[in-house]
């Protein structure tokens, strides 16, 4: 009944897009959250004869699953938990983003018992506090890490093979002050020592927004998947085709009186004799209740607006005296190029943004890759 299909052509045609207007910088596909709800392994595949540097994920056991799968190529994972199990990434070739003292010493411990002869030093990417106020160090904090880091490399127990940071995005102007917060970190590795072939502060926005300053590397993930980072600009805007698609069978139509109360609460009540729809797509799904009132669903080439309460496993639409059946497919979200309500539409319905939508469907639905 349900289904969330998945373009596997678009994000190919994404990741080309990007690589083309960044080149010669590189393009680290970031397929972390299951690939923003696409699937890490099917998006991995699909990409690896692509020309990127390697994937990002967020921590250890996504990309022990990317290894699993018989991912061969690079793989970032940049937060750690207290039992991380360096050794295991060191001996299966992760790069590691590392934002402390104590996360370096942990990787210099286990390099230090792992065979190296094997599997050669940890691979590390050193992050910097630029402003974001997350992870990374500042300071004497970042003078310590990369002093301890350069020591540490000179005896062959790691490899600093990136410096790195994340922009807040909270305006031009403060995006700015964080490129030159990042070259003044730079400088610092450089003068303990540290000379990484790869620099990367950007993501997504900066492709778009910041031409030039893509430094070494981008690690780009909403785009990859066909949607906007941006509130007032359409992936169409930006050459990007939307991958994924949220849809269903109809499952009930029905006539029903003027005055009939729709769904928990009755917040919709029609206001004539009218048709209701049935569509078995709820928040047990991924659909945000809070879209209840203004999210638009695609019927047979037209859009209508969800009527009454968005309930966990259906909502109902008002289709008026339009011809619908059984059968028939909605769509909830999916390429706005083909007429369909967008992932940012849905966003907008719901007061959250497009990453939230894609990211947070649920396993219930069939997923269904084409090509």
């Amino acid at each position: 009944m349900r289904r969330l299909t998945i373009d596997l052509d678009a994000i190919r045609a994404n990741a080309a897009a990007i690589a083309s207007r960044v080149a010669p910088a590189k393009v680290l596909a970031v397929v972390k959250a299951d690939a923003y709800g696409h699937g890490a392994v099917e998006v991995a595949r699909a990409l690896e004869d692509a020309e990127i540097y390697g994937f990002g994920v967020v921590d250890l056991a996504e990309a022990r699953e990317l290894r699993d799968a018989g991912i061969t190529a690079p793989i970032l994972a940049w937060i750690h938990g207290p039992d991380a199990d360096f050794a295991w990434a060191i001996d299966n070739g992760i790069e590691l983003g590392l934002g402390s003292v104590a996360q370096l010493e942990a990787v210099a411990s286990a390099s230090i018992s792992s065979d190296r002869a094997e599997s050669g030093p940890a691979i590390v990417h050193l992050k910097a506090d630029t402003g974001l106020g997350r992870g990374g160090a500042l300071g004497a904090q970042w003078e310590a890490l990369t002093a301890l880091a350069a020591q540490h490399q000179a005896d062959g127990i790691i490899e600093v093979r990136g410096l790195w940071s994340h922009l807040a995005n909270a305006s031009r102007g403060s995006d700015v002050a964080q490129f030159q917060a990042f070259d003044r970190a730079i400088e610092i590795a450089a003068a303990a020592g540290i000379h990484a072939p790869v620099t990367h502060i950007g993501a997504s926005a900066v492709v778009w927004d910041h031409p030039g300053q893509e430094r070494g590397m981008v690690r780009v993930g909403i785009a990859l998947y066909g949607v906007s980072p941006f509130g007032d600009r359409t992936p169409r805007e930006l050459g990007l085709r939307p991958a994924m698609e949220l849809s269903a069978d109809v499952v009930g139509v029905k006539r029903v009186p003027a005055g009939h109360g729709v769904s928990y609460g009755h917040r919709y009540v029609t206001d004539r004799e009218t048709t209701l729809v049935l569509v078995p797509l709820g928040y047990g799904d991924g659909v945000p209740r809070g879209a209840t009132g203004r999210a638009q669903v695609w019927i047979n080439g037209r859009t209508y607006p969800i009527s009454g309460t968005i309930a966990m496993d259906q909502f109902v639409v008002d289709v008026g005296d339009d011809e619908v059946a059984v059968g028939d497919r909605a769509v909830l979200f999916g390429d706005p190029a083909l007429g369909y309500p967008s992932a940012a539409d849905l966003a907008a319905a719901a007061g959250t943004i497009g990453y939230e939508i894609v990211t947070r469907m649920s396993p219930r639905p069939e997923r269904r890759y084409e090509p």
